[in-house]
């Protein structure tokens, strides 16, 4: 029988702090499929998932399907919005939810990796990281600052991480990200920069994963998900209306499910997809081919 089959493989998921999110439901299928997960944590956000874990409030949510309980090989402090510890300002590294963690920059991270498991360690690194600190402001009011911060965090960060995790990777791994369908279309509500940080994303992945294939043997793709009512979606403010249009409006109307894009991201990590590279894949329940809203509401 063909299956999903990760068994040996070490990945890390950057971008989970609660299990709401599509990045928890990645990292819970990469280790149903038998790979050892490790996260990236948001520092502000880090003490309260590690409570979260500890006091089992997440116990429910970490069951897999033989009935064990999924467990992180090392939670790792992440602000990908820095590359290393010295371009962090210093209200930033004196701040009390920073200053303890020790180097929460990118390169900061692949230190660690390297000091933990050594090079040739990581097999499957997703990137779920996404910040626009004025993404409910429309283009034409957002400013240069918060347009280039949506930019740094959301796109850069990819470049910024295949540059300093790939060294460590054995040949054949795979880097994973996720983007949204703002990118090629109009989304009002979606703004601060967001859809240019999405397109950014989306046409490095194709640079990303020439370079990375002919330098180390790697593969770059993105996973375009639809919109999921996450915590950390609610920061766009319109999120609920967003998944309600496209239930409505797509070929499938029932709303994704984050699983759906966790089971997607395991296939793409797995050697079943060892020649899909550069490559936007749609799990939308089929949202980006329409090209007119149906006259009438889908009857369910």
């Amino acid at each position: 029988m063909l299956k999903i089959d990760l068994t040996g493989k070490r990945a890390l998921v950057a971008g989970v702090a609660d299990d709401a999110g599509f990045g928890f439901a990645i990292a819970k299928a990469l280790a149903e499929a038998g790979a050892s997960v490790s996260v990236g944590t948001w520092p502000p956000a880090l003490n309260i998932f590690m409570n979260l874990l500890e006091r089992g409030k997440m116990d429910e949510s970490r069951k897999l399907s033989g009935g064990q309980l999924l467990k992180f090989e090392k939670i790792y402090p992440l602000d990908a919005a820095y590359d290393a510890l010295a371009d962090a300002p210093e209200d930033i590294r004196s701040n009390k939810r920073y200053k303890d963690t020790g180097d929460f920059s990118i390169d900061g991270l692949a230190r660690r990796i390297e000091a933990d498991f050594g090079k040739d360690s990581l097999d499957i690194v997703i990137h779920s990281l996404a910040n626009g600190p004025e993404v409910k402001k429309p283009l034409l009011e957002t400013s240069r600052s918060g347009y280039l911060a949506a930019i740094s965090i959301s796109a850069y960060s990819l470049t910024s991480m295949v540059s300093r995790l790939a060294p460590l990777m054995r040949k054949g791994g795979s880097f994973l990200s996720l983007t949204y369908m703002a990118s090629e279309r109009v989304i009002p509500g979606y703004g601060g920069g967001m859809s240019s940080a999405k397109a950014a994303l989306e046409s490095d992945t194709r640079v990303l994963a020439f370079e990375a294939g002919r330098k180390y043997g790697l593969r770059v793709n993105t996973i375009s998900a639809g919109p999921l009512a996450s915590r950390a979606a609610s920061a766009i403010g319109i999120i609920e209306k967003m998944v309600e249009y496209c239930a409505g409006n797509s070929p499938l109307t029932e709303p994704l499910q984050a699983q759906e894009v966790g089971y997607t991201a395991a296939f793409l990590s797995s050697p079943l997809a060892t020649g899909i590279t550069g490559t936007v894949v749609y799990v939308d329940k089929g949202y980006h081919s329409m090209g007119m809203a149906p006259q009438e509401a889908p009857q369910s």
